[in-house]
């Protein structure tokens, strides 16, 4: 029988194939296939499912795998572990392609879009600016953490580290000076690379037509426009807004039982980084919405005053992001509201 389903447990050399056929039963089974070898295998099966771990690589080979005419589907990992683990016991590769092969064949499996090569260069902008921003506070706290120990106790603020670091500078004694003075160097250097990303970013909106679009969302600017556009491209993995707001985990969890509906906390599922330029960007939508009187800061205003500021702040981000992926998905058919 044709093999239908094959599932790829995905590494850096060496990788693990496991095929199905129409019956369920395992037709290609290869613990152990070379790296350069994977493609020459999966060209020589007749057009098949093709199933991987959304894991690093992941969208390379997808495409790769998708010009030889296979339909590719990438799983999140916490979705395959329950079919690894069911009725066998241990971990390796071997178990963990026949796990892929068997989740995605679920109907009702869910799975991650899969990026263009353009997709994936824009998004490593957001990545690498990330990275960048994250060196900068973990150097100020460093600079912070290094004058404590000199008796000078500096607050949170960045600019009032930077000031009075620069002011005490002449006081420290031997190697303490030129440590000081060289993280103080260091964050120039990073403020100067994370201006630079910030003008690639600006570039990148400008020169896209949907970028622009969603830049007339309230709460979405450059950075948030830009970053949607590179993780879900055009929008049609998703089936509506509110599916997408529940992917980037902006939707609250259910713990529901005989017939009671208890709603808690956000789940947080999908990615952070995109989630949180959200929720910045409903903070900013929020805090200029008292001085406003058009629809949505009416909306965002007496719902802080009925349930609370931070779960405004959500509210207003999920909704973003509903309306956002109306955006994408429509084009120019959507109306933006007054």
């Amino acid at each position: 029988m044709a093999i239908l389903t094959v599932g790829i447990d995905l590494a850096k050399n060496v990788f693990a194939v496991h095929g199905v056929n129409a019956a369920g039963k395992p037709e290609l089974v290869r613990p152990s296939v070379a790296r350069d070898k994977l493609l020459e295998l999966l060209a020589a099966l007749p057009p098949c499912v093709v199933g991987m771990e959304a894991c690093s690589g992941a969208h390379h080979w997808a495409r790769q795998f998708q010009s030889l005419g296979h339909t590719v589907r990438l799983v999140a990992p916490k979705f395959v572990t329950p079919y690894r683990m069911s009725g066998k016991r241990g971990k390796n590769d071997a178990a963990d392609a026949a796990a892929i092969c068997e989740a995605v064949q679920r109907p009702h499996m869910r799975f991650v879009p899969i990026k263009s090569m353009d997709q994936q260069a824009r998004l490593m902008v957001h990545r690498a600016r990330q990275g960048f921003v994250e060196q900068r506070t973990g150097t100020i706290n460093r600079i912070r953490g290094l004058l404590s120990e000199f008796g000078i106790v500096l607050p949170l603020k960045a600019a009032t580290v930077r000031r009075r670091a620069c002011e005490c500078l002449e006081d420290l004694p031997g190697y303490a000076n030129t440590v000081i003075g060289d993280l103080l160097s260091e964050l120039t250097h990073l403020d100067e690379r994370i201006a630079q990303y910030d003008q690639h970013i600006k570039t990148m909106a400008r020169a896209d037509a949907r970028a622009k679009r969603l830049m007339q969302l309230n709460g979405v600017g450059e950075t948030t426009a830009t970053c949607l556009l590179a993780m879900i491209g055009n929008g049609h993995d998703f089936d509506s807004g509110r599916q997408f707001a529940a992917w980037l985990g902006l939707a609250p969890g259910q713990y529901s039982s005989g017939g009671k509906t208890r709603l808690g906390r956000i789940t947080k599922a999908g990615d952070a980084y995109l989630r949180s330029l959200l929720v910045l960007g409903a903070r900013a939508l929020l805090a200029a919405a008292r001085n406003k009187t058009d629809p949505i800061s009416r909306w965002a205003t007496a719902l802080a005053e009925r349930r609370g500021y931070w779960k405004a702040v959500v509210a207003i981000a999920a909704k973003n992001a509903r309306m956002a992926w109306a955006v994408i998905r429509r084009g120019e058919d959507f109306v933006l509201p007054a």
